[in-house]
């Protein structure tokens, strides 16, 4: 019946899934990782690499301990009873113990992200220190002849050159703070340094990828590259297997005994599904996940009767366009002093350094489509913005796509992004009127440790400057995403659920596959990755007690 047959089946190599695969080994069960794409990684290994896991022994070391009852609180607050307390139970409890597995390599090494505040530390419960682990630099030459099947991604600089999230916060400030210069000085050293040691550095999501796959290596966990699943086999009703077809083109029948797990992302990529479900404004293709990210696992789920839920949502991330095509995220521009967002009314409709997803729920639910970036030549001489140094030129290609616009005065600018001048005029005297005070009185930019973490340290209000000096700029703001929020609906052991509650017993699925544990909200860095590692250490954990006819 089966050409091949193991313990668990894992259809997916990001975090999520390569967490699950050891996991499973870790409890004798023996486990196969197919992965749909050339390279492996998914989406986390394009991913800035944060984990937002709370209570982690990273953290714990650090002195950084949380009350049980307070992580609760704030994943309370944040997912406004959208999601069943068992589920957030079951991630707070078992957070710890996904690092602390990761951690008896020698492979995982994480640091603290210390300031990196949680999304929303005003709330009860939130951290305004934030709880985001990332994976520790690492030279990629181990990974073997395994290193040219890695998933590339935006982070490598030029000449070799590695920066952490820690690195670029530092970095955002070069034109202002010590300790900007410093990271400069830094960062020609480790060029240098690259040159000489021929080193192959990675950070972020690369980093994580290339570390949990060396602990795959050395639990001896078959991981196969073009390898993607067409159908999920069952019999009476339980999940028994899927059909994968590989590089041959040959299509193979494996038997899972204890369980498939379904961790091969959303549907990022699917231009039926995102016209069918994302909202208005939210459906062209503009997503940072990984381009194999086509929902397979959440229709195949589906055809087996799977629940569904939060498919009008995304991880969005408000993006500029570059010439080329290519989507340029907006993290830390959105901090900067001395810009406002105007919509095309030509006034301001949220708080610009609010978190991703915040600002673009606003901006879909108020149709501010086009939105503008409008700042000052004080700002673009400061501060990097979409890729570009602080004081460097905004490149001929976006002007002549109409991506970008520069103008002597605010009129003329008006009148070059068709919005009217008085009211974009209106909104900049205003929000001038601010800074002295250092008080944002229609929005309340900078009243959070999240907004003032890319700001600027050196001003009063680390994200209010004037917008006044000449000449001035405004480049478009687009609706992009980091992948996809809904999927199959999962418990609190990861097993895929029904329309009427019950399970598809043998089916687990984690990450983006899955209706989100943090509903449509967004917890802090990481609060993807987390989960997704979480949940696929849980799965990985039902599935062995089953084997034992032991459930918990």
């Amino acid at each position: 019946m089966w050409d091949e047959e193991f313990d668990l089946v894992v259809v997916g190599s990001g975090g999520g899934g390569m967490v699950a695969a050891l996991a499973a080994a870790e409890e004798g069960l023996s486990v196969l990782v197919l992965e749909k794409a050339k390279k492996f990684g998914g989406s986390t290994g394009i991913s800035g690499g944060g984990i937002w896991i709370p209570n982690n022994p990273t953290l714990r070391r650090k002195g950084h301990d949380d009350s049980r009852e307070s992580i609760r609180r704030y994943l309370d607050l944040l997912t406004e009873g959208k999601v069943a307390p068992e589920r957030l139970d079951a991630y707070v409890d078992h957070g710890p113990a996904t690092i602390e597995l990761l951690e008896k390599s020698k492979w995982m090494k994480f640091y603290w992200t210390k300031g990196y505040a949680d999304y929303h530390p005003e709330y009860d419960g939130g951290r305004p220190l934030g709880r985001s682990i990332e994976p520790k630099p690492f030279d990629t030459r181990k990974l073997g002849a395994d290193e040219q099947f890695q998933r590339p991604n935006s982070m490598k600089g030029p000449l070799g050159l590695w920066v952490t999230g820690k690195d670029y916060h530092d970095l955002a400030m070069v034109k202002r703070t010590w300790r900007g210069r410093w990271a400069s000085v830094v960062a020609a050293w480790r060029v240098s340094s690259n040159v000489i040691r021929r080193r192959h550095m990675a950070t972020g999501g690369r980093a994580l990828v290339a570390r949990l796959r060396m602990v795959l290596k050395d639990a001896d966990i078959p991981l196969r590259l073009q390898t993607a699943m067409t159908q999920i086999v069952t019999d009476g009703g339980r999940v028994t297997g899927i059909v994968a077809t590989g590089p041959d083109g040959k299509a193979q029948r494996i038997g899972a005994r204890h369980g498939v797990l379904l961790a091969s992302g959303g549907f990022d990529h699917n231009p039926q599904l995102r016209e069918t479900f994302l909202p208005e404004g939210g459906r062209a293709d503009h997503s940072l996940g990984a381009v194999e990210n086509t929902g397979d696992g959440i229709m195949l789920g589906q055809d087996l009767g799977a629940a569904i839920d939060l498919m009008d949502d995304a991880w969005w991330m408000p993006s500029v366009e570059h010439p080329a095509g290519a989507t340029i995220p907006l993290v830390s521009e959105r901090a900067i002093p001395g810009h406002v967002i105007v919509s095309s009314d030509g006034k301001r409709f949220t708080n610009e350094a609010s978190p991703y997803v915040n600002f673009v729920h606003d901006q879909l639910a108020g149709k501010h489509l086009p939105a503008w970036f409008v700042m000052d030549a004080r700002a673009r001489s400061r501060y990097p913005f979409a890729q570009i140094l602080p004081g460097a030129p905004i490149p001929k290609a976006f002007y002549a796509k109409g991506l970008a616009h520069r103008a002597d005065t605010l009129e003329e600018l008006a009148a070059a992004i068709d919005v009217p001048a008085d009211a974009l005029i209106a909104t900049v005297t205003r929000f001038n009127g601010f800074v002295d005070g250092g008080v944002d009185h229609d929005f309340g930019r900078g009243a959070s440790a999240y907004d003032r973490y890319y700001g600027d340290p050196t001003l009063k209000n680390p994200n209010l400057d004037h917008v006044d000096k000449a000449p001035f700029y405004a480049v478009q703001i687009m609706v992009g995403d980091l992948g996809t929020k809904g999927g199959l609906v999962t418990d609190e052991h990861a097993r895929v659920l029904r329309e009427d509650g019950s399970t598809i017993d043998g089916l687990y699925a984690t990450g983006n596959t899955t209706a989100s544990v943090m509903a449509n909200e967004y917890a802090g860095p990481g609060a993807t990755i987390g989960p997704s590692m979480v949940f696929g250490y849980v799965a990985a954990r039902h599935a062995a007690a089953s084997r034992s006819g032991v459930h918990g």
